[in-house]
């Protein structure tokens, strides 16, 4: 096992690290663009890139680049949503998506306002449609990013973060330790368990947010003021 992990991170680190970056960045603005992120596998890609890390000075590059992909995703989605949301929800592709959907991510930005652009970042779906909804909503496009740049921020660090943690991690157990292999391999399954499971939770909490429409939340008493 340890020489298969092995393997498998001097194959990543093999790959160019600014091409690695570059590839990592293009992947999750894919990922947070407007429907393409329903079919793109970012999140994945990041997590791979992230294993291939050598050094504090890659670490911190391939986060901000990330970062800065995240957030030129969702502002395709946002001005797509303000020049012609209305078009794409009507398309095709749109009716692929489904009306619910759509009504889904409306009630959603409703009702929590900020912190809805926020948690989107976290969830399925709502992290391609949410950018939409908010640039068809009329939402001031600086309070916007003012909520989804921490929110990508945080992503990136956890997932660069950790990925990261533990490709160095073995490295440092690979000669002492005969099954750091599985180890590792074992960490990696538990860290994608606990962010599947993670945005599982945070779906089911908002999504039981969204069914009282009793409660008050920022975006209503913006809309109100």
């Amino acid at each position: 096992m340890n020489d298969f992990v092995l393997w498998v991170i001097e194959a990543v680190q093999a790959v160019d690290p600014v091409l690695r970056t570059v590839l990592a960045g293009v992947a999750i603005m894919l990922e947070t663009s407007i429907l393409i992120g329903l079919v793109v596998p970012g999140d994945t890609v990041v997590l791979v890139a992230a294993i291939g890390v050598d050094g504090w000075a890659e670490g911190i590059a391939l986060g901000v680049t990330v970062v800065i992909g995240a957030l030129i995703g969702e502002s395709i989605g946002f001005w797509l949503g303000t020049w012609a949301g209305p078009h794409i929800r009507a398309s095709w592709l749109g009716r692929r998506i489904g009306e619910e959907h759509w009504q889904r991510s409306e009630r959603y930005l409703r009702r929590r306002g900020g912190v809805a652009i926020f948690l989107s970042r976290f969830l399925p779906v709502l992290h391609s449609l949410v950018p939409l909804t908010v640039g068809m909503s009329g939402y001031a496009y600086r309070r916007f990013i003012a909520w989804t740049l921490p929110a990508c921020v945080l992503w990136s660090g956890l997932y660069v973060g950790l990925a990261a943690t533990a490709a160095g991690s073995y490295h440092e157990l690979s000669d002492r330790v005969h099954y750091a292999g599985y180890l590792f391999v074992g960490v990696i399954v538990v860290l994608l368990v606990v962010l599947l499971v993670g945005k599982k939770l945070l779906a089911r909490r908002e999504e039981r947010h969204m069914r009282h429409p009793g409660e008050v939340n920022e975006g209503e008493r913006h809309s109100e003021g």
